[in-house]
């Protein structure tokens, strides 16, 4: 049971630290890239060569 006084508090300062670096990203814009994704799909990763490997 005392173990509670000390983990829930742990707990808690944790948790929110999280929420307040999440909100911070949020805020700064880190996840505001709307552009990219829908074209990410028509590019290749590796481009193709024609005819004989060097």
């Amino acid at each position: 049971m005392t173990v509670l006084y000390i983990a829930l508090p742990i707990a808690l300062v944790v948790s929110i630290m999280f929420v307040i670096a999440f909100v911070f990203c949020v805020r700064s814009g880190q996840f505001d890239d709307l552009e990219t994704p829908p074209r990410r799909i028509l590019f290749d990763d590796i481009p193709q060569r024609k005819g004989k490997a060097p």
